[in-house]
């Protein structure tokens, strides 16, 4: 759901790849690899949600790669912190109101949305748990 799709473009003047992704118009990065681009990537897809994120605007979710799109994958906390974000304007449950569910306060609750805030994942799971979530995880072996 939230593993996006980027498309890297080499820049022949700078010899650097720009990325783009088409579902997060607000993502940009560049490395001077594939690799590097890549990794990049993520940081740059970081931003774009802790943006979608303060602007209050729902996360969309990631689209198919097509033919020459590669596919990033997010830390699982930044994933879960983002469902739990589209949670709360699904279920119209604003920041006060999750924290009373919580017991917690205000402050606390924008931490829990931050993405690049090092919660910790049961409190996240627990709150997407409030809002009739499930986290459901599984590993794969990379390819």
């Amino acid at each position: 759901m939230f593993n996006y799709a980027v498309k890297l473009q080499h820049d022949e003047d700078t010899d650097a790849y720009i990325v783009s992704c088409r579902d997060l118009p607000l993502m940009n990065s560049v490395g001077y690899s594939i690799d590097e681009a890549l990794l990049e990537a993520v940081d740059g897809i970081v931003t774009a949600l802790s943006i979608e994120i303060g602007e209050r605007r729902p996360i969309p979710a990631a689209s198919t790669p097509v033919e020459g799109e590669h596919s990033v994958i997010l830390p699982v906390l930044v994933v879960m912190k983002a469902a739990l974000h589209n949670a709360m304007i699904e279920t119209g449950t604003r920041k006060a109101e999750l924290a009373r569910k919580l017991g917690q306060k205000a402050p606390q609750i924008d931490r829990l949305l931050d993405v690049e805030h090092s919660s910790k994942v049961e409190t996240v799971e627990l709150a997407l748990h409030h809002l009739n979530r499930r986290v459901e995880l599984s590993i794969a072996r990379d390819i």
